[in-house]
């Protein structure tokens, strides 16, 4: 096969096809399995990758536009090879038909025994594959969210990367934050939209309804114990969220048990002392 009908399978043919079709495409007539067991499959070879290899790989923009990767791996690497169901929003290549779905496989191949999800606006079933399901709707529809939950059961990884609309993503993060497994993650991706108006995001550092705003909120809720009015009630959240990652253009956000006490009364006494 020449260079040129080389490179025009890698990028038009490759991402249509499961792992295994495209093995044969490659190696018609078995030649590699010739070499005995100590060839490598390309399987194999694959799970060896880091994420920042296995992104170049699959060419999602994860790295290369971005530079998630290596925060992606560092937050992510202690669960690579746990059973855990993992949610993508936003599959990718828009409502171009065929494409999409580089970063679903990127995540298959880290994880390697992780059942990958997708949802996305457009149908992308082309992309489902063994360890990959891929499910149509929009991130703001309770119903669709349900039923992944429903079909595919506890997630423990949830990724982000749909419209970047800060309504959106607020949306999302309210329904799914709460059904995510304890010690799991929620990435929201892009984060820069929440300065552009033209994005659904606002040039005024302070608006609430953008999803830096959210973002600076759950600082604030880790916090929660240290607040000094009374009369406050810890929200979901608060109660919740254990760590807050913030990356350019990312943020990370870890779920645990977030009641860990506070020495507020003994240290402010004054405040707290009782009127004679």
């Amino acid at each position: 096969m020449s260079h040129a009908a080389r490179s025009f399978a890698v990028r038009r043919i490759k991402p249509l096809v499961s792992d295994a079709a495209w093995a044969r495409l490659r190696d018609p007539l078995g030649r590699r399995a010739a070499r005995g067991p100590a060839a490598k499959s390309r399987t194999e070879h694959l799970a060896e990758m880091d994420l920042t290899q296995l992104a170049k790989h699959f060419r999602t923009d994860k790295w290369g536009n971005h530079r998630y990767t290596p925060h992606y791996e560092y937050h992510f690497a202690p669960l690579r090879d746990e059973k855990i169901n993992v949610l993508e929003i936003g599959i990718g290549g828009y409502a171009r038909e065929g494409r999409g779905g580089k970063s679903l496989r990127m995540w298959k191949h880290f994880f390697r025994n992780a059942q990958i999800v997708g949802l996305d606006i457009a149908d992308k079933s082309f992309v489902d594959a063994e360890r990959i399901t891929t499910y149509r709707g929009s991130q703001t529809d309770p119903e669709v969210l349900q039923r992944i939950i429903d079909e595919v059961g506890e997630l423990t990884i949830i990724i982000d990367d749909g419209s970047h609309r800060s309504e959106h993503v607020r949306a999302s993060f309210a329904y799914l934050f709460p059904r995510l497994a304890d010690g799991g993650f929620y990435a929201i991706e892009d984060t820069q939209t929440s300065y552009w108006p033209e994005r659904g995001g606002s040039e005024d550092l302070d608006d609430p309804t953008t999803t830096m705003a959210l973002v600076k909120s759950l600082v604030d809720g880790l916090n929660h114990e240290e607040f000094v009015d009374e009369a406050y009630e810890p929200s979901y959240t608060d109660r919740h969220v254990v760590a807050v990652h913030c990356y350019h253009n990312l943020v990370i956000i870890e779920k645990g048990d977030n009641l860990e006490g506070t020495r507020r009364r003994a240290i402010l006494r004054a405040r707290y002392a009782t009127p004679a």
